[in-house]
């Protein structure tokens, strides 16, 4: 289930940006607003597919019905040219998706008899779903859309052209995991204390510690999303100045190299089991926030700094797992932890919310404006594009050190 989850998603995200802006045309300012429509299903996901499924309708059945639709209108995206067709498509897909990551998450609680032993193993294969895929298109693009003897602009317009193909496996995927949610453990609905489930949520989650987690979550997920928009971009341009053996194993276009943060993601998830019996919950969450900051200022100053630029690159993308693993994945654990059973799947739907709802919408526009802002003459200033979210994500370390409050974790289980 989280293999085909993640993967589905992971097929084309990471390398939406340089397709629309290199290949479609589509100016900043409207790929910001696709960006910022992308996170509508994470928004009304606490108040439609959590209700629906905290209430009235199994899980896995609402999960196999979004999937399929969802695998669907993906494949159309392949050849959507217009810039209002792809807007409509990226709000379908939103709708469809967006609610599912928190559904799969909530689906598994219910049915592991240990959170913190458990979920990391489930988990985990979402993230090499995402590496998998990642690497797959990648390859596809270096094998198949890299015309041999062409010059470096020739050879980047033939792959961002080549991406078009991501949006067609997604589809493929999509429609494989509706299926096979129809073989998931049923997961039926559950009577509450309140007839809406999401509000009964917003009750639980105004207390601590999950009240400063969902604040922080919404600027930390605007500089996440910063990284998600321009980092393929940014790594695609350089791979063409990497060494071929590195081309080899990742293929072209940036999104297969920014896996190697999901197969560190990996490593931090294989460990969480040990890490959250023996660290803090509020110790894990600054580690993430902290390594979020240290992925953008060797992004930022890859060029300035006394080490290869090939080892600062894959040390910062690696860091892209440890601040998901440390932060969302664990932010994640703490819902579920602080939250009654009658509520959960909302109280994720919103916690997704804030992540991919707030977190896209507002870092859409973040992202597109802070491009801008780092813009000369046409070309991006790289130190200013990362050196701006960089600061942002020390503030939210220092505003999680001073507002989380301290707990005991010994004997957590």
């Amino acid at each position: 289930m989280m293999f085909l989850q993640y993967a589905t998603w992971g097929a084309w995200l990471p390398l939406l940006w340089p397709f629309l802006f290199e290949y479609r045309g589509f100016t900043a300012g409207q790929i910001g607003n696709i960006y910022a429509v992308s996170a509508v299903g994470a928004f009304l996901g606490p108040f439609i597919a959590g209700q629906i499924a905290d209430r009235y309708f199994a899980t896995e059945h609402f999960l196999a019905i979004s999937h399929v639709l969802a695998g669907l209108v993906a494949w159309s995206m392949a050849t959507v040219d217009s810039y209002l067709g792809f807007l409509s498509c990226s709000l379908a897909y939103s709708l469809l998706y967006l609610p599912t990551v928190s559904l799969t998450n909530s689906l598994s609680f219910h049915h592991l008899p240990d959170r913190y032993r458990d979920f990391g193993k489930i988990r985990v294969w979402g993230t090499v779903g995402w590496i998998v895929v990642g690497i797959v298109v990648g390859q596809w693009l270096w094998h198949v859309h890299t015309p041999a003897g062409a010059t470096p602009e020739q050879i980047r317009a033939a792959q961002v052209a080549g991406m078009a193909d991501a949006f067609r496996l997604s589809g493929v995927l999509g429609v494989s995991m509706g299926l096979f949610c129809l073989l998931l453990p049923h997961t039926p609905p559950c009577p509450g204390l309140q007839k809406y489930a999401a509000w009964e949520a917003l009750t639980e989650i105004r207390k601590q510690p999950l009240v400063t987690l969902f604040l922080i979550a919404v600027p930390i997920s605007c500089v996440n999303q910063l990284y998600m928009i321009h980092a393929a971009g940014f790594l695609g341009r350089y791979q063409l100045r990497l060494s071929e053996w590195i081309n080899a194993i990742f293929g072209v276009g940036g999104g297969g190299l920014m896996t190697i943060g999901q197969i560190s993601e990996v490593g931090v998830l294989a460990l969480m089991p040990w890490l959250v019996r023996r660290f803090s919950h509020r110790a894990l969450l600054a580690a993430g926030l902290f390594a979020s900051a240290v992925r953008l200022f060797l992004f930022a100053y890859v060029d300035a700094l006394p080490v290869p630029p090939l080892l600062s690159l894959v040390v910062a993308i690696a860091m892209n797992g440890i601040s998901f693993g440390c932060f969302v994945f664990v932010g994640y654990m703490i819902v579920d932890e602080k939250t009654t059973e009658d509520v959960r799947a909302s109280a994720q739907s919103l916690f997704n919310l804030t992540t991919f709802g707030m977190g896209l919408f507002a870092g859409s526009y973040f992202a597109a404006g802070v491009a801008s802002w780092a813009s000369t003459a046409g070309r991006l200033d790289y130190t200013r594009l990362f050196g701006l979210p960089m600061w942002a994500s020390l503030a939210c370390w220092l505003a999680l050190l001073v507002f989380y409050p301290r707990e005991r974790n010994a004997g957590r289980k």
